[in-house]
């Protein structure tokens, strides 16, 4: 699939409502939103899509993702399977990860899971983005 991550990024829209997860070697964040309103701004360290909510903001270096890998997965906690996007960076490490958030436990909202197999069908289960370019 030839798109930029910008496009991708986009149509992640559709996903509804998520749990942004980013992981460091002493921390790890979690915010649950949408990809909604993004902008984007090129800066000397990269070209960042961006996101204001009320409740946190999101800067993402896309010239840093190399890699997007779709995975399912066990929840660990209950019996019901798991929908994520992993964005990686250079070093195969995942720089971000969108898991389709549920509301009781394997409860998704009405169309989120057949729009993450959307996207995964799309551009299939790893998936490299051409580079952003001009913004």
């Amino acid at each position: 699939m030839s798109a930029t991550l910008k496009e991708f990024l986009e149509q992640c829209e559709a996903l509804s409502t998520l749990r942004l997860i980013v992981t460091s070697s002493a921390a790890v964040l979690e915010a649950r939103g949408k990809i909604e309103k993004l902008f984007y701004a090129e800066l000397p360290k990269g070209r960042y899509a961006n996101m204001h909510t009320e409740g946190f903001e999101f800067h993402l270096n896309m010239d840093e993702i190399v890699q997007v890998k779709f995975e399912t997965g066990e929840a660990k906690r209950g019996n019901f399977t798991t929908y994520a996007i992993r964005l990686l960076d250079k070093e195969g490490k995942s720089a971000l990860s969108l898991f389709l958030q549920w509301g009781k436990p394997g409860e998704y909202e009405s169309g989120q899971v057949e729009a993450w197999m959307a996207l995964r069908e799309r551009y299939g289960e790893v998936w490299e983005p051409e580079p952003v370019g001009k913004l």
